[in-house]
């Protein structure tokens, strides 16, 4: 299993903070958000490699930071090659980008590069190999109202299986928040580039698992460990208070 850990969007909502720094490598408590996720991931032992995807722009950070950085797995920056948030290809499409310069034959593991959340990887993995179907983490809310216009919104039914899905709704029919951290099998892997040729929604990797349950079983996991997706000041605020600014 490979790890993708997506880091190459150019987080305008942050600017000025993020003009000139990437995002996933802003240090919140401790350490930096990209290690945080990394440290999850090394709990994961099916994960052999861990492959950042970044941009023009902010490769050479990436790279600075790895060349100082003690990591237990390998790993190893991808340059999607985009220079602004104007010509970014999206999470779908740096996914796709991933697997076709590395040439991925394998199972998958994508978390954003600016989750930070509670809840075990390895769990997560492990349940992905007991339903044996691509899954996605969703986090629960417990109140419909927190994520009314927020946050993609996911429907499962009693064995967890993904029915529906709503994103932003002003209504929403569950408490289930889509995070961004997928497990894929390797036949779903090899249909992220069938996705790229028949759909133009390649930002919201949360599409193409809605494409993909209508093809074949997605299930999702649910957890309520403290989860933030850090895309807005206040989102960032939130994580300084739980972890401190470091």
């Amino acid at each position: 299993m490979k790890a993708i850990i997506l880091a190459a969007g150019y987080a305008t909502r942050l600017h000025p903070l993020t003009e000139n720094q990437p995002k996933p490598l802003l240090t919140v408590g401790e350490k930096l958000i990209v290690e945080h996720i990394i440290d999850k991931i090394n709990q994961v032992e099916e994960v052999n490699e861990i492959l950042i995807v970044t941009n023009n722009k902010f490769t050479p950070h990436f790279e600075s930071w790895l060349s100082n950085y003690k990591t237990q797995k390998p790993i190893k920056i991808i340059n999607d090659g985009t220079l602004t948030n104007e010509d970014r290809l999206g999470a779908v499409g740096d996914i796709n980008f991933v697997i076709k310069k590395e040439n991925i034959n394998d199972e998958l593991l994508i978390v954003a590069g600016d989750n930070l959340f509670e809840f075990s990887l390895k769990n997560f993995v492990q349940y992905y190999k007991e339903k044996n179907t691509p899954v996605l983490a969703f986090y629960n809310l417990k109140e419909k109202s927190k994520l009314a216009n927020k946050f993609g919104v996911g429907i499962l039914d009693q064995n967890q299986k993904l029915v529906d899905f709503e994103e932003k709704p002003a209504k929403p029919k569950s408490t289930l928040a889509a995070t961004v951290v997928y497990a894929l099998k390797k036949e779903d892997v090899a249909k992220i580039s069938e996705y790229i040729d028949v759909s133009e929604r390649w930002d919201n990797p949360g599409d193409f698992m809605i494409w993909l349950s209508k093809q074949t079983d997605v299930h999702g996991f649910t957890f309520t460990e403290k989860w933030f997706d850090i895309g807005s000041f206040e989102a960032l605020e939130e994580a300084y208070n739980i972890y401190g600014k470091g």
